[in-house]
C-alpha cells in the first residue's frame, strides 16, 4: 500500500513490530545497536529479526561507538545504513561504511546553516507543537537536504506535515509487545492508513 511518503519506524525491538511494519509498507527499519542507549539490541537478535523480513532498509542507531566499532556491527548484520544520534566530525563521518542518516538536536533551527554534507538524510524528532520559527527552519532544511520528520504518533499531525513539507519521510517510533506474540498496534495503524495515498 503506497503511501504520501516513505516511512521509516524507529527502536523495533520485537518480531511482532517488525513483520507488521514490513508487512504495512514501512520503507526503513531502526534496531537500536548501541549499548550505551535503551532499547539495546545484540546483533544475534537483529540478525535473527531481519530473517524474518524482506523489502525494508536495515539501519542501526548508535551514539557512542567508534567507527570502526559501527563497521563491524553494521557488516555483521547486513545494514543498508547507519543512524547516528550524536554529531560527529567530518574525519569521523568519511571512516563510516555505510551511508550515514544523523539526527538532528532540538535546537535544529541554530544549526540550518551549517549542516554537515555528507549524511544522506537528517533525522529530527519534532516538538509536540511548532512556531512560525520552527516552520521556517523546517522548510529551510528539507528544501536544501533530506529531512525525516518524527511527528509522535498524531496521524492528523503526520499527513499534514507530509503534504505541506517537501520531506524525504516521516519517522514513527516502534513500541513494546504486551508479551511475546502479543502486541497493539492501534496507533501504528492509524498513522498508516492517515499516510495511505487516496
Amino acid at each position: 500500500m503506497p503511501h504520501l511518503v516513505p516511512l521509516l519506524i524507529r527502536g523495533i525491538n520485537n518480531l511482532s513490530d517488525a513483520r507488521y511494519c514490513a508487512g504495512m509498507g514501512a520503507d526503513k527499519l531502526t534496531f537500536i545497536l548501541d549499548p550505551s542507549l535503551p532499547g539495546y539490541l545484540d546483533t544475534k537478535a537483529v540478525k535473527e529479526l531481519a530473517g524474518w523480513i524482506a523489502g525494508v532498509e536495515l539501519i542501526g542507531e548508535f551514539d557512542q561507538l567508534s567507527a570502526h566499532e559501527i563497521n563491524a556491527i553494521a557488516g555483521e548484520c547486513g545494514l543498508d545504513a547507519v543512524l547516528l544520534r550524536t554529531p560527529r566530525t567530518s574525519e569521523e563521518l568519511a571512516e563510516i561504511a555505510p551511508p550515514v542518516y544523523l539526527e538532528l538536536p532540538a535546537d535544529f533551527a541554530a544549526l540550518s546553516q551549517s549542516l554537515p554534507a555528507s549524511p544522506i538524510g537528517f533525522v529530527l524528532e519534532l516538538p509536540t507543537s511548532e512556531t512560525p520559527e520552527t516552520r521556517a527552519a523546517l522548510q529551510q532544511i528539507s528544501a536544501q537536504k533530506p529531512l525525516w520528520l518524527g511527528p509522535g504518533l498524531h496521524p492528523d499531525r503526520a499527513r499534514a506535515l507530509a503534504t505541506t513539507l517537501p520531506l524525504a519521510g516521516l519517522v514513527f517510533p516502534s513500541g513494546d509487545e504486551v508479551k511475546p506474540g502479543l502486541r497493539d498496534f492501534d496507533q501504528l495503524e492509524a498513522v498508516f492508513e492517515a499516510l495511505e495515498i487516496d
